[in-house]
């Protein structure tokens, strides 16, 4: 019983090292080919809405369909939305009727980076589109209650205020 005891107690973190090349570039190869049909749906998604959305470096597409001259958000700012949001498949998630509306701090990662990136090319007052894949929203894990694993994420938003 006491060796029991004491084996659970040990919560020392193991590293674990992948030496093998072979493994390596096995899975960088499922990576990019998980990425590039991922890649793929989100294009035939626009291309079946018939949405014209740009680009970022990063993966994320956008279209900001209501503009205004509001101001824009930079880092240190806190950013108030109002949201829907759903998967790639139109199952809905989150929205801020039901959730309230989301208010966090740009640059201090409290939000998906995606969508953080997204809010960073608006102005207050205006509504956009996103699509955010899963690299730049949750990745492998999802969130642990509504998103899954691997999930790309389309949000309605609007950037309702921007406070100091």
């Amino acid at each position: 019983m006491l060796v029991m005891a004491v084996a659970c107690g040990n919560d020392k973190k193991q590293k674990i090292e992948i030496n093998d090349d072979s493994l390596k570039t096995g899975l960088v190869r499922v990576n990019k080919t998980i990425a590039n049909k991922e890649d793929q749906d989100i294009e035939d998604y626009i291309e079946r809405h018939e949405w014209t959305m740009a680009k970022t470096g990063t993966g994320l597409r956008y279209s900001i369909y209501k503009k205004t001259k509001g101001a824009q958000p930079k880092d240190k700012d806190k950013a108030v939305i109002s949201f829907d949001v759903n998967l790639i498949n139109g199952v809905e998630c989150y929205n801020s009727k039901n959730d309230g509306m989301k208010l966090f701090e740009l640059g201090k990662a409290q939000v998906e980076s995606g969508l953080e990136e997204g809010i960073k090319l608006m102005h207050v007052g205006e509504k956009a589109k996103l699509i955010i894949p899963s690299h730049l929203a949750f990745g492998f894990m999802g969130d642990e209650n509504k998103i899954p694993k691997h999930a790309t994420l389309i949000y309605d938003v609007e950037l309702v205020e921007i406070k100091k």
